[in-house]
């Protein structure tokens, strides 16, 4: 069976919390600048992520705020600037690194697999740490069955932490789309990132499943050790779950403080906050 997978070198596969380096940030973005043609997508944005924090973007629709994680994770590459992760700076990022490296995504677009269960497209999160080939997992024997029953006991952890015990075993399509959004957050919790990217995680949704997601969302940081940046046009959410803000304007950035700071900066509330009708 050697030659046909690798034995498990940890058996539990326990979560791992990310490590907290307290004068190192865990993602920083320096002078990124991204065009599409004469469109300036992204013009020298700025920031840093430390870890263990919950970082917010806002800003108007078209401000970059999807263009701004798709160059976090390698979806698109910057005419300038650079990314360093976990102290390394970055040549390119592409997704498959990006995955690599502990860097998970949601996206605005449900992008599950409508046809398999809850536990399913869970498990799917798991790939990345899967050590044995294809053959050995369809024979299901030896370090095969062990590696199986090990990434499951991942992902019956996490089904447990979001409370969806009960639709485990349900095609994902049948689900209400508060529930559907469950299971995208815990496929990417079960690639155990030290990064974790939401891409508006409670658009459409109503109060009580907001209010579900922000506790999710609050005790995914405490329970996995998960650094989160998030996309989020609901302020009050914004100004409950963030520690601090980067606000985009036209690819500008015009302000990067905590909550309070950003409420009460008057740029912002010119651009973003004080306009109802960008707020959508």
């Amino acid at each position: 069976m050697a030659a046909l997978c690798e034995v498990l070198t940890d058996p539990s596969v326990a979560m791992r919390v990310a490590a907290k380096t307290q004068d190192a940030p865990l993602l920083r973005l320096e002078d990124i600048h991204l065009r599409f043609g004469g469109i300036k997508a992204l013009q020298a944005v700025r920031f840093d992520v430390q870890p263990g924090e919950i970082r917010a973007i806002i800003g108007p629709n078209g401000a970059g705020k999807s263009s701004l994680l798709n160059v976090i994770n390698g979806v698109y590459q910057p005419q300038q600037g650079h990314i360093a992760f976990n102290g390394d700076v970055l040549g390119q990022m592409r997704p498959a690194l990006a995955a690599r490296l502990g860097i998970a995504r949601t996206f605005q677009n449900l992008a599950l697999f409508s046809g398999m269960s809850v536990l399913d497209n869970i498990m799917a999160g798991r790939n990345l740490h899967m050590r044995c080939g294809l053959l050995a997992q369809a024979l299901r024997i030896g370090p095969a069955l062990r590696e199986e029953i090990a990434h499951r006991l991942v992902v019956e952890r996490i089904i447990d932490f979001l409370e969806i015990q009960a639709w485990r075993k349900v095609p994902v399509g049948r689900l209400p789309y508060g529930l559907q959004k469950r299971v995208d957050l815990g496929r990417a919790l079960a690639m155990e990132p030290k990064l974790l990217l939401l891409d508006e995680p409670m658009a459409g949704m109503n109060l009580e499943e907001k209010e579900d997601m922000s506790r999710f969302i609050l005790e995914a940081r405490e329970e996995f050790g998960t650094t989160i940046v998030l996309i989020e046009h609901d302020m009050g959410v914004v100004m409950d779950l963030s520690d601090r803000v980067v606000v985009l304007d036209y690819g500008r950035q015009i302000a990067d403080d905590t909550p309070d700071a950003v409420r009460a900066n008057p740029e912002v509330i010119r651009a973003y906050l004080g306009t109802t009708t960008q707020q959508g």
